[in-house]
Formats: structure tokens, C-alpha cells, sequence
């Protein structure tokens, strides 16, 4: 009877000691997610990537780089993926005005027309606008660019949108 009481505590002694271990454990994994959301960019940094794609967009598309405007469109979609995590009620804002907003420059960005393009790409800008003086930050207003906020590239380069890999 002492060894079956022996073995008995000695395996409830194991179970709580692993437990406390899992949570413990489970702590740290959980302080480590939080650092890691922590050092993620919030907003503002992934909205200034999107800033000067944005303008390159433009410069991209008046100089026949269709390839080039698309690709801008795509990857300044992709900066914002941060946000997620870091600000979700913000993203879905934005994943909301780049799906409908924003989706009749990619429209025109594909049909390569350059006529509603600028139509397009100048109603935004008044959207973007209207949006950061509805959140607080009227103090952010965009503008269109002189020139191009990456000047290292071929702007004239005669491209496709449908050239950008998938």
C-alpha cells in the first residue's frame, strides 16, 4: 500500500509539475507574440510605402510602364499586411477602400487607358484626403507629385500590366 501510494504521488507530483511547465511556457510563447506584434510597423510606416508607390503609380502610367504602375498598385496592397495584426480595425478599412475605391485605377491600369486612368487616380487622391481628415489626420493631405519618388527607374519602359508574375 505505501509503494501504490508512493507511485500515485509521485505521478501527481510529475502532472502538476509539466503543467505548471505548459504554462509557464505558454506565458513566455505568448510574451513573445506580443513582443514580436510589438515591433511590427502599426500604420503610419506601411502608409508611407503606400505614399510613394502611390505616386510612382502615376509617374508609371504617363510614361507607358503599365507593368511598372501595376506592380506599384500590387506591392503597395501587400505594405499594408502589417496592419493586420497591428491595427486591424485599420485594415479592413484600408482592404476595403483598395478593393472599391481604388479598384477602378487598377481597372484602367489594365486596360491601359490612360484617359481614366487620371480621372481615376485624381478621385483618389480626393478620397485619401477626405479619409485622413474623417480620422483625425487632415493634416495629411496628398498631393500629385512633380516627379517620381523613385527616380532610379525607367518610368518610359513600354510594359503590360499583365507583365508583372503573379
Amino acid at each position: 500500500m505505501f509503494i501504490k501510494s508512493k507511485i500515485v504521488i509521485t505521478i501527481v507530483s510529475l502532472f502538476l509539475f509539466s503543467g505548471t511547465t505548459v504554462l509557464y511556457a505558454a506565458e513566455d510563447v505568448q510574451k513573445q507574440i506580443d513582443e514580436i506584434r510589438g515591433a511590427l510597423p502599426k500604420f503610419a510606416i506601411p502608409m508611407r510605402e503606400v505614399g510613394d508607390r502611390f505616386q510612382n503609380i502615376y509617374f508609371a502610367a504617363q510614361g507607358g510602364n503599365w507593368g511598372l504602375a501595376f506592380y506599384m498598385s500590387k506591392y503597395m496592397n501587400g505594405a499594408m499586411n502589417p496592419a493586420k495584426l497591428t491595427k486591424p480595425k485599420e485594415y479592413e478599412d484600408w482592404k476595403s477602400f483598395y478593393e472599391t475605391t481604388f479598384a477602378p485605377v487598377n481597372k484602367a491600369i489594365m486596360a491601359q487607358d490612360i484617359k481614366a486612368f487620371t480621372k481615376e487616380y485624381n478621385a483618389v487622391i480626393k478620397s485619401c484626403n477626405a479619409c485622413h481628415q474623417g480620422m483625425g489626420y487632415g493634416f495629411i493631405k496628398v498631393i500629385k507629385l512633380r516627379e517620381p519618388v523613385d527616380k532610379g527607374l525607367n518610368y518610359f519602359l513600354k510594359s503590360k500590366a499583365t507583365d508583372v508574375p503573379k
